[in-house]
């Protein structure tokens, strides 16, 4: 226990770092923005090849690509039934909270909490893999359907193929299945751009967190997904990973990966179809506030 307590104080002082440097503007009004576009485009794709070169790649789509799953559609369809049938909201707005109640934050918070808290990067690759592949193409899909009722523009929906992280993890898999090598040339800097990822996720995290606000995080949309997220889909997760078999550290891995709060990318995505903007963004503060007790509990209660 006391090995995941260090880790919850690592990844908490790197997060404080980056609140102080947001309060204080040393970075500029860019300075987030910056840091996070240097961590999604360099720092974490250098670090999933690195990591996925050296990983069993079977393990990755084996019980814990299903235990991942698992809890993803419990959480969705749990949200649409209520948020469609009781709430009334647009098919936009179920879009976006549909994300909002399932997509974890893999690689801001996923990949530190995976480092420090669960000491193995792999154990969040599976959810990375299944939103990267499946959940971003289809609800981008969809709203773009919705933009463009004649038809869904093919350049726009191929777009999440682009993804640096998800052609990261297809050149890591691929270096794993065929047991290739980089040369030290490129091995070496591959592993000095990887270093910053962990550190750089974190303290864009802590920048982007000053000036948020509260406001709004009582609504009834926000509450549904906030608990959907933080509280059914680790639930979910556990009693799979239990049915399955998995053993002790397995399920521990996964119910804390579940666990963890809804991704940016979430925000990201509403703020460029313009829909659910306030939804995104509430969701995300909420459950990134609940994570740290949520996780807490998960680790008291769980052997691992």
């Amino acid at each position: 226990m006391s090995g995941v307590l260090t880790g919850f104080v690592v990844v908490a002082s790197l997060i404080a770092v980056g609140y102080v440097l947001g309060r204080t503007g040393v970075l500029g009004p860019a300075g987030q923005t910056v840091v996070s576009r240097l961590v999604f485009f360099v720092g974490s794709p250098a670090l999933l090849v690195q990591t996925l070169a050296d990983a069993d790649v079977h393990v990755l789509f084996s019980e814990q690509l299903v235990v991942a799953s698992s809890g993803v559609v419990a959480a969705v369809v749990l949200w649409v039934l209520i948020a469609r049938y009781r709430l009334r909201l647009s098919r936009d707005d179920l879009v976006v909270g549909g994300l909002a109640s399932a997509f974890v934050n893999a690689a801001n918070i996923g990949l530190p909490v995976a480092a420090y808290v669960l000491k193995d990067l792999t154990a969040v690759l599976p959810a990375m893999l299944l939103q990267m592949v499946v959940l971003s193409p289809i609800a981008l899909g969809v709203l773009d359907v919705s933009r463009h009722p004649g038809g869904a523009s093919a350049k726009r929906l191929l777009a999440p193929l682009a993804n640096p992280v998800l052609l990261a993890s297809a050149v890591g898999i691929g270096l794993s299945v065929t047991g290739w090598r980089l040369p030290t040339a490129l091995s070496q800097p591959l592993g000095l751009l990887a270093g910053f990822a962990i550190p750089g996720a974190l303290v864009a995290f802590g920048i982007s967190l000053h000036g948020r606000s509260t406001q709004g995080w009582r609504s009834p949309e926000v509450l549904l997904a906030s608990a959907l997220k933080a509280f059914v889909q680790p639930l979910v997760t556990y009693a799979v990973a239990r049915l399955l078999g998995l053993g002790p550290g397995a399920v521990y891995a996964a119910t804390v990966v579940a666990a963890l709060p809804t991704a940016q990318n979430v925000f990201t995505y509403a703020v460029r179809y313009g829909v659910g903007r306030d939804l995104a963004r509430d969701t995300v503060l909420v459950t990134t506030v609940l994570v740290a007790p949520v996780l807490l509990v998960i680790s008291l209660v769980l052997p691992h």
